[in-house]
């Protein structure tokens, strides 16, 4: 429902002037105003306080209200809906409200900032496991020397721009609403060149390659972004400079296979090792040698971990594991003596369950073929 009284909505006298009307309304809008109060019936409250102070700062409807009431004003011109009269006198309360706001979100003028970069970087796991420095050459924009990063040439200065005065922003009056836009003659940045550096043309910086260390982290995992600051584009015209982000690739690596925090390696171990037990050397990724005691009778794919092994905590914290896998190998290339042996080896084995596993799979085998018949 409409409010019939709009002196008392925005609580000021009937004879208040017009500026003790924008002072109440001012207060009331920092109260109720959606963006600032949450509450569902704030929004309805604003609504109300615009609507009356749309009618009481316009003399002409506030004449119209004070003879002949609510009902004569409202109706017809969106006060109702408390958005659709925003005139000239609204456009200065709402500077006055949330200019400080609206700077924060549309940016002052000056110049812009630069644009962020990526670079690629691939390194080996071993360096993701030691951490390493390591020199690139990026192709980027600095600020010009010869004019500072100014854009203009020397012993001149960039003037103030003559659309938008130094503000960066223009505005425009779309029916009741204003519209703010950047300011197409300097493009936001509140001035303009008049005599452009011949060096840079007038941009205030030049297209170079620079050399830049980069600190890669034990630990890092594939697609790990490191951030330098400014060390990205330079804004034009003295801007500030945007940021580098460096995405790091780690090469597949011949022996080891990462997962997350754990390393794991295939060890290929001869046979008799396998069956009789013994020790075997792996190598770690920093450079060193590990025993791995091997039991008897060791099968393929048996796992034995390494307990701290791995790779390290990129944030500090326990390292990962290594895991061994053991790959049992067959022998080849065999003497006829060393055949005589295994074939002792076999005649001598029957019935003492040295093969276990084989003989519980030719166990299925047989119950396979066996319920086929059936």
């Amino acid at each position: 429902m409409a409010a019939s009284d709009f002196y008392s909505v925005l609580g000021v006298a009937r004879d208040a002037s017009g500026a003790e009307i924008k002072k109440a309304y001012r207060d009331l809008a920092k109260k109720f105003h959606p963006d600032r109060n949450p509450d569902k019936s704030a929004e309805q409250k604003f609504k109300e306080i615009t609507e009356a102070y749309e009618v009481l700062s316009d003399d002409q409807k506030r004449a119209t209200f004070d003879q002949f009431g609510a009902e004569a004003v409202q109706g017809g011109g969106g006060g109702q809906g408390g958005f659709g009269g925003f005139g000239s006198s609204f456009a200065d309360v709402f500077d006055d409200l949330f200019g400080e706001f609206r700077g924060r979100r549309q940016g002052s003028a000056g110049p812009a900032r630069g644009a962020d970069m990526r670079y690629n970087l691939e390194i080996a796991l071993e360096d993701a496991y030691r951490g390493r420095s390591s020199k690139i050459r990026v192709p980027t924009h600095e600020h010009c020397e010869e004019c500072n990063g100014s854009g203009a040439a020397s012993d001149t200065k960039p003037a103030t721009c003559p659309t938008c005065a130094g503000v960066g922003r223009v505005r425009a009056q779309q029916g009741f609403f204003t519209i703010e836009r950047t300011c197409h003659t300097c493009q936001g940045a509140g001035q303009v060149i008049k005599n452009p550096c011949v060096h840079c043309s007038g941009s205030g910086r030049v297209r170079v390659e620079k050399n830049l260390s980069v600190t890669i982290p034990p630990g890092v995992e594939d697609g790990t972004r490191i951030r330098l600051e400014g060390e990205g584009e330079a804004g034009p015209r003295g801007g500030p400079a945007g940021d580098l982000y460096i995405f790091l690739s780690v090469s597949p690596h011949r022996l080891f296979q990462r997962e997350g925090g754990n390393l794991y390696f295939t060890a290929h171990i001869p046979m008799v090792t396998a069956a009789l037990g013994g020790t075997i050397e792996v190598p770690d990724l920093n450079g060193g040698r590990v025993k791995v005691k091997i039991p008897p009778g060791s099968q393929s794919a048996s796992k034995f971990r390494l307990k701290g092994k791995g790779m390290p905590a990129l944030r500090g914290g326990a390292a990962g594991d290594l895991f061994v896998q053991a790959n049992v190998e067959t022998p080849v290339n065999l003497s006829k003596d060393q055949q005589d042996l295994l074939k002792k080896f076999d005649v001598a084995s029957e019935g003492k369950k040295t093969s276990p596993e084989s003989e519980s799979f030719l166990g299925k085998i047989k119950e396979f073929w066996d319920d086929l018949k059936d």
